[in-house]
């Protein structure tokens, strides 16, 4: 098995609220650390004062984001792409682990796919 931790499909929707929230989350904190203003302005203060208001939206928005996929990492909740919301809980089906698969903007899990199968491989459960 690769995960310790497998979802039943009623866990695994169950989990879809706060995994929208942790999405944007992560699509706040990216945003954060790819403000080309801040980083600017710290990499242009940095050597003077450490970076002062730049330096903490930087530093925030790093926090946000390790905070945010340590709770998908401990949660064993796959993130398999940001920008589309694609998300795959780990579960056994028919005595295997797969995955079942999850798109933002779906309103449940209505998919599952293979370890290896990926997006392309998702079948309707």
């Amino acid at each position: 098995m690769k995960h310790a931790r497998h979802y039943t499909l009623a866990e695994a929707n169950g989990a879809l609220g706060w995994v929208e929230e942790t999405l944007a989350a992560l699509r706040r904190a990216r945003q954060g650390l790819s403000d080309d203003e801040a980083r600017d302005a710290l990499a242009e203060a940095g050597p003077t004062n450490g970076g002062g208001q730049p330096g903490r939206v930087v530093s925030g928005a790093f926090l946000e984001l390790r905070a945010a996929l340590t709770r998908l990492q401990e949660a064993e909740v796959v993130l398999r792409d940001l920008d589309r919301g694609l998300i795959d809980f780990p579960a056994i089906r028919h005595g295997r682990e797969v995955y079942l698969c999850w798109l933002e903007g779906e309103p449940e899990i209505g998919y599952w796919h293979d370890l290896e199968a990926g997006f392309a491989g998702r079948e309707p459960l």
